[in-house]
């Protein structure tokens, strides 16, 4: 995997952390996206793992 690729999934993992934070303090309410919060932490996690190998 080349450092754009790995690069271009962890700023992915860093926006879909940002977005769970943001509405979890409700600065951005997302109605669809608010059931699936921890299921968007955890797509971000394995983003990094796989991007960290």
């Amino acid at each position: 995997m080349s450092n754009k690729t790995r690069s271009l999934l962890k700023g992915v993992a860093m926006l879909l952390v940002l977005l769970a934070v943001l509405m979890n303090l409700e600065v951005v309410i997302i109605p669809a996206l608010v059931v699936y919060n921890f299921w968007i932490v955890v797509i971000a996690f394995g983003l990094v793992v796989i991007s960290s190998r």
